[in-house]
């Protein structure tokens, strides 16, 4: 069996999230590395014990678990914990992932998705994908939706814009461009093509060097999600 790795990814407020809920409803195989960052950090992880023990019991919430907001303001005020940090949440974050890159190889996909909020944010990634995907929207549609779904000033909405790649930069990079500036369905159509098109790909990867090409690329790219995560 052999199946090959898709990079998929976007900017705030761009839609990304529509193009996974097609992609799943189509029966792809989708891993949310955010979601990953967010879930080895639960109460239930060996990641949390660990940050509860280094941080202190002053970083929870009412419900026992961490408050990102007062972690994220330690961690960006103190280089050295975030270091730490990232020392505690790497493991899990990799063992995650290729936890279920294997899970779909076993069942027999034809490729995986892996959905990374800043994949081109870092070249770690990018070059252990076969094809890259970038959800885009025109810059006033993308600054308006996040005003809108963000309750933010236009100031406040267009720093956060700037704090990633501009959506501009990254279509270069990107080997698919799903353009979510119009309708649900305009949208889905481009999903439904792209699809096709990597269903008919015979471009593939080993399974097994995709699984290690992806524990070497890792390291890098986790900082950069657990801002994602915390902010």
């Amino acid at each position: 069996s052999t199946m090959f790795l898709v990079g998929l990814s976007g900017g705030i407020a761009t839609g990304k999230s529509t193009v996974v809920a097609v992609l799943q409803e189509l029966g792809c195989a989708v891993i949310d590395a955010d979601v990953i960052a967010r879930e080895v950090v639960q109460p239930h992880f060996k990641a949390y014990q660990q940050i509860v023990h280094y941080f202190g019991t002053e970083i929870l919430l009412e419900n026992g678990e961490i408050n990102r907001e007062a972690l994220g303001n330690i961690i960006f005020s103190h280089p050295e914990k975030r270091q730490l940090l990232n020392a505690i949440t790497h493991p899990e974050i990799q063992k995650e992932m290729l936890k279920q890159i294997l899970k779909y190889f076993v069942l027999g996909y034809r490729y995986v998705i892996l959905d990374i909020p800043l994949l081109f944010e870092t070249n770690r990634l990018t070059k252990f994908m076969k094809y890259t995907v970038l959800v885009y929207c025109d810059p006033p549609m993308q600054l308006y939706r996040l005003m809108k779904r963000n309750g933010l000033s236009q100031a406040e909405a267009e720093a956060r814009i700037a704090s990633q790649l501009p959506l501009d930069k990254k279509r270069k990079l990107a080997t698919y461009i799903i353009d979510n500036s119009g309708d649900r369905e305009s949208t889905r159509q481009q999903v439904l093509r792209l699809h096709a098109c990597l269903e008919d790909s015979l471009d593939f990867l080993w399974a097994w060097l995709a699984v290690g090409t992806v524990v070497a690329g890792l390291g890098g790219v986790v900082y950069l999600l657990l801002s994602h995560f915390i902010s």
